[in-house]
């Protein structure tokens, strides 16, 4: 049976304050999505209005994942991730190209990420190795690093050729996080640190012109700033003019004039920083810190390694997606392309996110309803 059978009790475990603070972000996302999409001569925001699509679509996949037991996931955790990575390498042949790289799908009309999608389809897949019986307990050694390097290995590879550098790089961070919390050896890991290092240069090459070009020019975006520079020195200029309490709602001279690029995706955090300043975005960064305290809160309760491990996975995306796209937008990181979770417009990424959430949050619900 793939759902909980429920009972009188069953929802008396559920962790309340962690549903109600993924819709705090989510609403707070469709104000600050309201501002970034905002259409002066209509009067309204097409991208805000899809988005409240998006997060119907996602909220009813994370009641769908809360119910599901959590035996589901660990037993089609290889075909689900089988299936992923197949939707990857459809995409490197039949892929629809937009901005420079083909990263999505076509269904009849709905465009997918199937990249995003690899991010829960790995969570749960390396949670499953890294909570079976062969796992070892005294910390992996680079022999038995072998088989969690390969399930990280080949979806960050197809993902890397579509290109998309930043949900590589999400998929690697996270990934490494999930390692991290099942412990590696003090020798293993200093192995691996020194064979990074090695192998900056041949991976170096293997970036796209104008990925090299990006990582180049974010330590001095000024260089070039009608081109690689643009979004860096465009991005900080709207989060520097914020200051404290910022221009108010519909008032962002960067926003309102479209100097922003990507402004209700990749850079909708210069959109809050702009027009709510500091206050705005440390209450978004605190609800942001909330959830994740309480994912990590029901990772620390949870029984059996298998579930802990998806909700360490679900808090490192988040997290990891956080770090990156905040130090991306006030530039003291390259620009990589990377959303910030449930603030940023975009299906897939919402889809993903709450899907991850929702199987959290059925955690949550682990000493009612199943065992």
């Amino acid at each position: 049976m793939v759902f909980r059978k429920f009972e009188g009790r069953t929802f008396e475990g559920l962790d309340w304050s962690l549903i109600v603070s993924t819709a705090l972000v989510s609403m707070a996302g469709l104000i600050v999505l309201y501002s970034a999409g905002f259409q002066k001569d209509l009067g309204i925001s097409p991208p805000m209005q899809r988005q409240l699509l998006n997060l119907g679509i996602g909220f009813l996949a994370f009641i769908f994942c809360m119910l599901v037991k959590s035996s589901f996931w660990y037993r089609w955790a290889y075909p689900i991730y089988a299936f992923c990575c197949i939707l990857l390498v459809v995409v490197l042949f039949k892929g629809t190209a937009a901005g420079g790289a083909a990263r999505w799908i076509d269904f009849g009309g709905v465009r997918v990420q199937p990249s995003e999608f690899m991010k829960l389809g790995l969570i749960i897949t390396l949670a499953k190795v890294l909570s079976s019986a062969n796992a070892p307990r005294d910390g992996y050694t680079l022999v038995k690093l072998i088989l969690p390097a390969i399930v990280i290995f080949v979806p960050f590879e197809l993902v890397r050729m579509e290109p998309d550098l930043g949900t590589a790089l999400g998929l690697f961070l996270v990934s490494g996080t999930m390692l991290l919390v099942a412990g590696i050896q003090r020798k293993t890991f200093i192995r691996l640190i020194t064979l990074g290092v090695v192998l900056l240069v041949p991976l170096w090459t293997l970036l796209k012109d104008y990925q090299r070009q990006r990582i180049m020019t974010f330590m001095s975006p000024e260089q070039d700033p009608l081109g690689a520079g643009y979004h860096a020195i465009q991005s900080k200029i709207a989060v520097g003019s914020g200051m404290l309490t910022g221009k108010g709602f519909l008032e962002g001279t960067q926003t309102q004039l479209r100097f922003l690029p990507e402004q209700t995706t990749d850079f909708i955090f210069s959109v809050l920083a702009e027009e709510w300043g500091f206050m705005g975005t440390a209450s978004i960064l605190a609800l942001y810190g909330f959830l994740i305290y309480r994912i990590f809160r029901i990772a620390q309760r949870s029984s059996e390694a298998f579930p802990a491990f998806i909700a360490v996975g679900v808090a490192g995306l988040i997290f990891w997606q956080i770090v990156v796209n905040i130090g991306m937008v006030t530039g003291i990181m390259p620009v990589v392309g990377l959303t910030l979770p449930l603030l940023s417009f975009g299906g897939s990424s919402v889809l993903t996110v709450l899907a991850g959430l929702g199987i959290v949050a059925g955690f949550s619900m682990r000493r009612y309803g199943y065992s």
